[in-house]
């Protein structure tokens, strides 16, 4: 086997549990991930001759430790910052690291993450740092994901970082009394990642779906920490129903392929049995339904139609009220209006759609002109819809949905063309 494909391997595997450990014991994130690099840069610099240890997790902890040491002890200004944590450092030292206990490693994975989402930093650093840190990501495939210039996030994540650092932010997980504050930001950071691998708000490509596929590990690291809190659970229900659909989201030119026309029979059904069952273990908690839960309850009205026009459209559309009401939003308006058209007919959907036609918040996004387009193309009024095809175009993020637009529009035109029967 490639010795250095085997090395990749094992740092994307080992680097979050690695940098939690250290971060732990030196109090300091950007310490930690710099120790962590330099633990691995010592095992591409041995492993290639001695070969990679039976667990190479507690080979790169012990170097790690020991540069820990020697780095505290090495730099006076280091030194007298953490020299108290020396003995503690050492004491901590094993014959062997990978016995210590599951637990330990669990908690302190759990504390990365909640520090890596703090609310202390803005939101575009908190998704760049939890890539960097529980992804293992490096800034080069972070600025590829974003379509960011490397240096840009370079400068977000070591911005983050001394942010971090200045505004000594602790290294645990919030309280009790807290959590629930704070794991909404976590959350959030995780379906952000999600959503622009599902649909991409710039670029070339409408789907990335190794940003998706990221999103998705990160969310089932946190249902393995925190498995009694329905709303990671039923983010990772959310994400996997989506995910569910990429096989059938794209044509072979990598053009969007609109739900309904969308063939079922390629469909993830591992994903989908999945994504149910962590649903199923959402609600089993008997807990009050979240956003989050509620949106993957919706993706499985989707999932477990056989066709589209089989979906349950008056489920989804209780659903989407009960949404709003939690998170009130004229994106989420917008989407039961979608439901609405299925389940009631277009004049029902028009009027819903244009009860949020002057949204200021939605002045920019052009899938409510596509949305009233498809309604008035029902209703016979292809010119209207045109039009409306014709904004949506300009505003779409991608060109393969600015292409599509433009392509239904042009349909749109021409029935407008035909003479009436």
């Amino acid at each position: 086997m490639d010795i250095q494909r085997s090395l990749d391997a094992v740092w994307r595997m080992e680097s979050p549990r690695l940098v939690a450990s250290l971060t732990r014991l030196v109090r300091d994130v950007g310490l930690a991930e710099d120790l962590a690099a330099e633990a691995f840069v010592a095992a591409l610099e041995a492993w290639p001759t001695t070969g990679i240890p039976p667990r190479p997790g507690g080979w790169l902890m012990t170097t790690a430790r020991h540069k820990a040491v020697d780095r505290i002890r090495r730099e006076e200004n280091l030194r007298r910052k953490y020299a108290q944590l020396i003995p503690e450092i050492e004491r901590d030292q094993v014959a062997d690291p990978a016995d210590e206990a599951l637990e330990a490693i669990d908690d302190d994975l759990l504390a990365l993450v909640f520090t890596a989402c703090h609310p202390v930093l803005p939101r575009e650093s908190r998704v760049a740092l939890t890539l960097r840190l529980l992804g293992g990501l490096t800034t080069d495939e972070i600025a590829r994901a974003y379509l960011v210039p490397s240096p840009s996030v370079g400068q977000r994540i070591s911005r983050a970082k001394r942010t971090l650092a200045e505004a000594k932010v602790p290294f645990e997980t919030p309280a009790a009394d807290e959590l629930p504050a704070r794991l909404g930001g976590v959350l959030e950071v995780v379906y952000l990642i999600f959503n622009e691998g599902y649909a991409a708000t710039s670029g070339e490509s409408w789907v990335r779906r190794e940003l998706a596929e990221e999103a998705m590990r990160l969310g089932r690291v946190l249902a393995g920490l925190l498995p009694r809190e329905p709303e990671v659970l039923g983010l990772v229900a959310l994400m996997e129903l989506q995910a569910s659909r990429f096989g059938a989201r794209t044509d072979p030119d990598g053009a969007p392929v609109l739900l309904e026309d969308q063939d079922r029979n390629r469909w993830d059904r591992t994903l989908i049995a999945h994504g149910l069952r962590m649903l199923n273990g959402a609600t089993d908690l008997r807990r009050p339904l979240g956003p989050y839960t509620i949106q993957a309850a919706i993706a499985a009205c989707h999932a477990r139609a056989r066709t589209f026009a089989a979906t349950d459209w008056d489920a989804v559309v209780a659903l989407y009220d009960a949404l709003a009401q939690l998170t009130p939003s004229p994106v989420i308006d917008l989407n039961r209006a979608v439901a609405l058209l299925h389940a009631d007919g277009p004049e029902a959907a028009l009027d819903a759609v244009d009860q949020i036609r002057d949204d200021k918040r939605l002045a920019r996004y052009h899938l409510l002109g596509a949305v009233r387009a498809d309604v008035l193309l029902r209703l016979g009024r292809y010119a209207e819809a045109a039009e409306e095809l014709e904004r949506a175009a300009d505003l779409a993020p991608t060109r393969h949905e600015h292409d599509l637009l433009r392509t239904r529009m042009a349909d749109a035109l021409a029935r407008q063309m035909q003479p009436a029967r």
